[in-house]
């Protein structure tokens, strides 16, 4: 029995990969991110996996006899930093978390957030993940094909 391709489907697909292989390069090497733990204001450096129109998803380093574990439903504060000293606040509600451990044996923890999209400060955030879709939808990836000659 043959199988039918959706191409519709397929795209979708492929987009996605594209976003989510785009946004670990920007988060990797652009974005920062942080976390305010408490309400003195102290930072503390999260690793953004994952950007979506819903939310996202962070891990932290963990260890289980001493770090905190955020519970669902609790609201943390994030800043996420698009230079060096201006961020855009933004306030996330945990939806799930996960311990995870890599192959040196060091533990994370990975959480899950639904965005509060009542802060004005979201608009601001919600352009940019329009552009992460917008540019994996649209951009192509050279292939060195074309020469390029400077004078």
């Amino acid at each position: 029995m043959s199988k039918v391709l959706d191409f519709v489907e397929k795209r979708s697909q492929n987009i996605e990969e594209k976003r989510q292989g785009f946004e670990r390069i920007l988060f990797r090497n652009i974005l920062g991110t942080y976390t305010v733990l408490d309400n003195e204001g102290t930072i503390y450096p999260v690793k953004l996996i994952d950007v979506s129109r819903a939310g996202c998803m962070f891990e932290i380093p963990w260890n289980p006899k001493k770090d905190k574990r955020y519970e669902k439903e609790e609201e943390i504060k994030m800043r996420m930093y698009f230079s060096e000293k201006s961020f855009i606040p933004v306030l996330v509600k945990i939806k799930y978390s996960m311990e995870k451990i890599e192959g040196g044996g060091q533990a994370f923890m990975r959480y899950g957030c639904e965005f509060d999209k009542s802060l004005t400060s979201f608009k601001a955030l919600e352009s940019f993940i329009d552009f992460l879709y917008n540019f994996a939808e649209y951009s192509t990836i050279d292939t060195n094909e074309n020469k390029t000659y400077f004078l």
